[in-house]
Order: C-alpha cells, then sequence, then structure tokens
C-alpha cells in the first residue's frame, strides 16, 4: 500500500473592494504615509463592508480554490476554518461555510490560533488525510479583524486588514505536506490581545516584535532540521503578513535571500489566519510556483502561538 499524503491542488482567495491607504488613514488618526511604511511596510488594506462577514469572504475564495482544484462540493469531506472574528458566536463559521456551499456531509470546525491559525488548520487537515479518513479538505483563513479595530488608536488600526483565502488539501501519492510544527506559550497572552469591553485590539509593538523575530527564526532553523534540509533547498518563505520589518529579520536570520521571500504585507496588511493563504494565492496567480517548489509557511499569533509547514508544491 502506498503512503498517503496530502498536497495543495488548488488555491484561492477574496479581498474586499474598499480600499484604504495610508493617505486615507492620515485623515482619520494623527499618522503619515512615511510613518506607516517606514514602520510596517503597509500602503494599503482592504475594508470590508458593514454587510460582509468572515463566512462571505470564505465562500468566495473557496469557490475559487474549488474550480482551480476540480473538485466539486460534494467531494468535501472535511471543512477547518480559521479565524479570530467568526461571524456568529456559533454555531461555528465552518458550520455556516458548509451550509453556504450546500454541503451537507463530513464535518466542520473552527481554529482560533490567532494569526497562526491557518497553519493549525493546516496541521490538522493533514493529520486527518494521512490517517485515511479523509480524502478532500477545505482549509480557510478568514478575517474581519477591522471590526476590532479602535480606529483613534493609530499603534494598531494603521496594521490591519480584512480578507479571506482558503486551500483545497487533498490525498496523493506524490509527496506534499513534509511537516507540520505548532505551539503555544500562554504566558504573553497580555502582549497581543483583545479587550472585552469594548472590543478592540491591544498590542505591545516591541515586544511582540522581538519575540517575534527570535521564535520564527528559530522555527526555520528546527523545520529545516527536521526534514534534512537546507536553507538554499527552500524555493519559497511564505510568512505571516504582519510586518515587512519583521519578515526581513527573518528571512536575514536564516540567510534567505529576499527574493525568495513573498511579500503582500504592503497592499493587504495583517490579515491575521488569512494572510498566508492570501499570499499563497497571490503568488499563484502570478505565476512565481512550480510544481515540487519546496514551500515554508511560518506564522506567529497571539497566545502566542507559532507553527510552520514545509510543502512541496
Amino acid at each position: 500500500m502506498s503512503k498517503i499524503y496530502s498536497k495543495i491542488n488548488g488555491t484561492g482567495s477574496y479581498l474586499p473592494d474598499k480600499i484604504l491607504t495610508n493617505y486615507d488613514l492620515e485623515k482619520l488618526v494623527d499618522t503619515t504615509h512615511e510613518w506607516i511604511y517606514e514602520r510596517t511596510g503597509i500602503v494599503q488594506r482592504h475594508i470590508a463592508s458593514d454587510n460582509e462577514s468572515s463566512v462571505d469572504m470564505a465562500y468566495s475564495s473557496s469557490l475559487e480554490a474549488l474550480k482551480k482544484s476540480n473538485i466539486s462540493v460534494d467531494q468535501i469531506d472535511m471543512i477547518v476554518v480559521a479565524t479570530t472574528t467568526p461571524e456568529r458566536k456559533f454555531p461555528s463559521s465552518a458550520v455556516l461555510l458548509q451550509n453556504k456551499l450546500k454541503i451537507e456531509k463530513g464535518f466542520a470546525f473552527d481554529v482560533n490560533a490567532a494569526c497562526t491559525g491557518f497553519v493549525y488548520a493546516i496541521d490538522i487537515a493533514d493529520k486527518y488525510i494521512k490517517s485515511g479518513l479523509v480524502k478532500n479538505a477545505l482549509v480557510v483563513g478568514t478575517e474581519k479583524i477591522t471590526s476590532l479595530l479602535d480606529w483613534k488608536d493609530r499603534n494598531t488600526c494603521v496594521l490591519f486588514g480584512d480578507g479571506a483565502g482558503t486551500v483545497v488539501l487533498s490525498a496523493s501519492d506524490q509527496a506534499g505536506i513534509l511537516s507540520n510544527t505548532i505551539g503555544s506559550n500562554g504566558s504573553y497572552k497580555d502582549l497581543l490581545t483583545v479587550n472585552t469591553d469594548p472590543e478592540y485590539i491591544e498590542m505591545k509593538g516591541n515586544d511582540v516584535f522581538k519575540i517575534a523575530v527570535n521564535t520564527m527564526g528559530k522555527l526555520a532553523v528546527s523545520t529545516l532540521k527536521e526534514n534534512n534540509m537546507n536553507i538554499d533547498q527552500v524555493d519559497w518563505l511564505i510568512p505571516h503578513q504582519a510586518n515587512s520589518r519583521i519578515i526581513n529579520a527573518i528571512a536575514k536570520k536564516i540567510s534567505l535571500p529576499n527574493d525568495k521571500v513573498i511579500m503582500t504585507v504592503d497592499k493587504h496588511g495583517n490579515t491575521s489566519a488569512a494572510s498566508i493563504p492570501l499570499a499563497l494565492d497571490d503568488a499563484n496567480k502570478r505565476g512565481v510556483l512550480r510544481s515540487n517548489h519546496i514551500i515554508m509557511f511560518e506564522a506567529f499569533g497571539a497566545g502566542f502561538t507559532w507553527g510552520s509547514t514545509l510543502l512541496k508544491f
């Protein structure tokens, strides 16, 4: 019996129509385009409309991923949605997406690991597929993160944007997902969090920056070591798109040339759990990803949570 792998065979994304530039933000809060760009690399971000939910965005990105993969909705056995901004408290966004897609079989659930959510979701779906219990899974990262912003707080409102990205993960006899690593440490819970009244994001930026760079740098090294690879064998790093300075610092730490790093933070901002699948689909649409390319996902988020995925595309 041949070994079962899980392999990405379709990607999709969705970005809301409304674009908010740094120059637009200058009119809302005490900031400048230069200040934002120098510190984050962000130029613009997409903002969901009032009547547009994280499930609506997940639906659009999932339809696109399904179309590209030539997998029909009735072949989907499992849906995992990574989000910190569910449409409802319950039922889960994954169940709402399942209903919207008119899928009546299988199972669906949400994962909340903040910005690391998509990597957590990939890890879970990968294990179900490799166990033989699932053949095709929808793995989604979707966020209406701007719904959690205090538009008077210039330290946070300039950072985030909305969107969704989806991959179809399928059983294959060809190597796909090579390894996953996930972790967390709850002692950092107050450095990046959401207040309950009112519900706004709070962040101690300098502390988050230092720990993120250190953690993701070490994680990249250990991921390669686990797979008996060196950095030269990696074709693309697709990290969580939080901040260009963090991304550049990680690339430098692991001696990866910048032209091997997929960067979309300039046009998307930080879309939390949606950022890696959005960046993946962006690269896929631009035609830079080739069959058998070695790709590393890396993410770091509130909790703190962190994770990496190494895969053959």
